[in-house]
């Protein structure tokens, strides 16, 4: 914790969402929740050919989507806020199901939009009531031209629930039950719980690294059937229904979902393939730091430059670093960051009980933004800070719009994210007080981010296309999975990992495989990344005078797709390599300091 109490308040309010948990207000919404969803379930369920009473509908839905997500993010927030509340983790299962019943609802309007003829969708869509809506009631139609009857896809949201995602709750039941015995490099020996064997191969002692990486391997091998089997089903089912709906492809799916075109996908990574020897020259530094010829795969999350010996860095010292950074290359960005801070939007308060990581959230029905972390004194905790509040401040740009329109994909998600990020980062760089200790251990933990951007991530898509690839033909086995990965990690990391430094297991262990209510969740985070930097190159290049295509930028992303937004505000084109190789290319200063350290 900081030395002192924080005179910037580091605790939320949710009470403008609702007086409290339990409360009358709480459960009255819930209730008129519960009607209104069965009621345009009925509703939409009854739906023909009638442009009025569909019109009417998709608006319901819009409204409807509204308050299940601010009761949905309520719930999120406070589950965070104390993990051990149970009534809580109750009502986040019951929203679950009526999540479900939602599902259904939209499934009957998306067939009832994909029935219309060409000409009686377009007399639909000139409906006044849906303009600017036109983006979002094409998605749907698109959907329900490639989905089951509604009484099939009924049947798959009922099965999803105690099928699909019950793989992931094994998961997460099992996972999170984990633990190992470990000798430490000081000789003691005590038992460590698998959540934080991540934090110990972070950690700067490579014996330290060393030893909780195989100590933490037994588990994934004692369990690595029952996993097995875990990603066999989520992928079995996923692909079970694309051949119901009539999609082609596993990737048809995500990339729908992610509003970006194969070509636009090809393009990026065909740009990160042909110059991936611009993240490698990062890990072949952090090798010649670490005193290695190469690096083994628990060195990958680790800083090779430790951060400075100075004193913590407080909560009010980290909000007037980020402010002054923000305010002086995005006054607007700045302004709106005080104003999360005086309206208690920002919980960041280390203490027992909180969830680990951080997130951004808000109500579309209130406007208002949340922001959740935990603030341990350090340069890394504020660098999350400015990447937490970018992503508020896209929701903020987005906040005029109505509900259809602010609500944009995982692509366009992390553009803000890491802009915000970067604005921290430069001005740090800039600063003339800033040590030169200090600069070189923000360089490393750039060219950290770097190295899982432009290698890891690209890395954890090439396994799962491959896994994919497999499975339509049948289960794959626990050793075919292991080598799966291991050619994934030579494929990308090349010779800057030892020749034993693989980790075969990491299918196992990496969440992300096993999330259900998405699939594919590494690429849209390469393509948030690249796009960022080329943002962020231009911002560079001309100063305030982009800011305003930049807001341009954000408040299109929830209504066209990823390649309509970047040549309506940048004048790019996705589907070429040339743009996505020039955003990799902005690293190369970054990193010629860095091996110059």
């Amino acid at each position: 914790m900081s030395p002192t109490a924080p005179t910037t308040p580091d605790r939320w309010s949710l009470d403008s969402w609702f007086s409290g948990f339990g409360q009358p207000d709480y459960t009255d919404f819930k209730a008129v929740l519960v009607r209104d969803v069965e009621a345009l379930k009925q509703q939409a369920a009854a739906l023909g050919n009638d442009i009025a009473a569909i019109v009417q509908v998709i608006n319901a839905l819009e409204a409807l989507g509204d308050r299940l997500y601010h009761l949905s993010a309520y719930l999120g927030c406070l589950s965070a806020d104390d993990a051990n509340d149970e009534a809580v983790k109750a009502d986040e299962a019951w929203i679950a199901t009526l999540d479900a019943e939602s599902t259904k609802l939209q499934a009957s309007l998306r067939s009832a939009l994909a029935a219309l003829s060409d000409s009686a969708f377009d007399t639909l869509l000139s409906d006044a009531s849906l303009k600017n809506a036109e983006h979002a009631v094409k998605r749907m139609r698109h959907e329900g031209q490639h989905q089951m009857s509604a009484e099939m896809e009924a049947l798959a949201a009922d099965l999803n629930v105690n099928g699909l995602h019950a793989w992931g709750r094994l998961y997460d039941t099992l996972t999170g039950k984990m633990e190992f015995p470990m000798t430490f490099p000081d000789g003691h020996t005590e038992t460590v719980p698998m959540s934080r064997r991540r934090a110990l191969i972070s950690e700067p002692d490579r014996q330290l690294r060393e030893a909780a990486f195989h100590a933490g391997q037994k588990p994934w091998h004692d369990h690595a059937v029952t996993l097995a089997a875990g990603l066999n089903g989520i992928a079995g089912t996923r692909l079970s229904l694309y051949s119901r709906r009539g999609l082609p492809h596993f990737l048809d799916t995500p990339l729908f979902d992610g509003a970006m075109s194969r070509q636009s996908l090809d393009a990026m990574l065909e740009a990160i393939h042909t110059h991936i020897e611009l993240p490698r020259r990062a890990l072949r530094k952090a090798a010649k730091l670490q005193g290695t010829t190469a690096l083994h795969y628990f060195d990958l999350e680790a800083p090779q430059i430790a951060a400075p010996e100075e004193k913590p860095l407080s909560w009010d010292e980290a909000c007037a670093t980020v402010d002054k950074a923000f305010s002086s290359a995005y006054p607007k960005l700045g302004s709106y960051f005080r104003d999360m801070l005086a309206q208690r939007w920002i919980e960041a308060q280390p203490r027992a009980g909180k969830r680990p990581g951080a997130f951004c959230t808000g109500s579309q029905l209130k406007h208002e933004e949340r922001v959740y972390m935990t603030f341990h004194s350090t340069v890394h905790d504020m660098v999350t800070l400015a990447h937490e509040v970018g992503h508020a401040w896209h929701s903020c740009v987005l906040r005029p719009a109505r509900s259809f329109v602010a609500n944009y994909p995982m692509t366009l998600a992390e553009t803000a994210s890491n802009f915000g990020e970067m604005i921290l980062l430069d001005g740090l760089m800039s600063d003339p007080g800033m040590t030169l200790e200090t600069k070189a251990y923000l360089l490393d933990q750039e060219m950290l981010r770097a190295h899982a951007y432009l290698i890891n991530i690209p890395m954890r898509y090439e396994f799962e296309k491959a896994f994919y690839t497999e499975r339509a033909a049948g289960e794959v086995s626990v050793s075919r999975l292991s080598e799966l990965m291991s050619e994934a990690q030579r494929k990308l990391y090349g010779d800057t990992l030892l020749d034993d430094g693989t980790d075969p297991m990491f299918w196992a262990y990496k969440m992300h495989f096993f999330i259900t209510g998405v699939s594919f969740y590494n690429f849209p985070y390469v393509f948030g990344y690249l796009l960022s930097q080329a943002l962020f190159a231009r911002f560079k290049a001309e100063g305030a005078s982009f800011l305003p295509r930049y807001e341009a930028f954000l408040s299109m992303t929830g209504s066209a797709t990823c390649e309509e937004v970047v040549k309506q505000t940048l004048g790019e084109d996705l589907t070429n390599p040339e743009f996505w190789a020039t955003a990799l290319k902005a690293i190369e200063p970054s990193l010629v300091a860095y091996e110059a350290v």
